[in-house]
């Protein structure tokens, strides 16, 4: 059995000098990871190939998925399809971000950059 508890994987992420994207999950079909994004970051990533579902575990800010903007905070799940422009903005407190990717990242050829950083694995 593979059983994470996602308050420590919140808590990891604070630790100083933690990465702000770590996988930490893959199989044939699906991969998970957690990503940060500091409150006033910026989200500099690119569209991926995978398709990802965001669940907002700690934090607040603004998602922008093509041409809409939604608030997150936690509870917060959002979709987005493989190849579709999205950035988180307006982060009004550290946002901890639980990530789905469908096929697993990176499995589709050269991905853009993971959730949270600035250039591909």
């Amino acid at each position: 059995m593979d059983a994470f508890e996602t308050g420590e994987l919140v808590a990891a992420q604070d630790r100083p000098g933690a990465h702000t994207y770590v996988d930490f999950f893959r199989k044939e079909v699906l991969s998970l990871g957690m990503s940060v994004w500091p409150a006033g970051g910026e989200d500099t990533q690119q569209p991926h190939t995978e398709d990802e579902v965001y669940v907002v575990m700690a934090g607040r800010g603004t998602i922008r998925v093509a041409d809409e903007d939604r608030p997150v905070q936690p509870g917060s799940v959002v979709y987005v399809g493989a190849g579709v422009v999205h950035r988180f903005h307006s982060v009004e407190e550290d946002l901890h971000v639980l990530v789905f990717w469908a096929p697993p990242y990176g499995s589709r050829g050269e991905p853009g950059a993971a959730p949270g950083e600035a250039a591909a694995h």
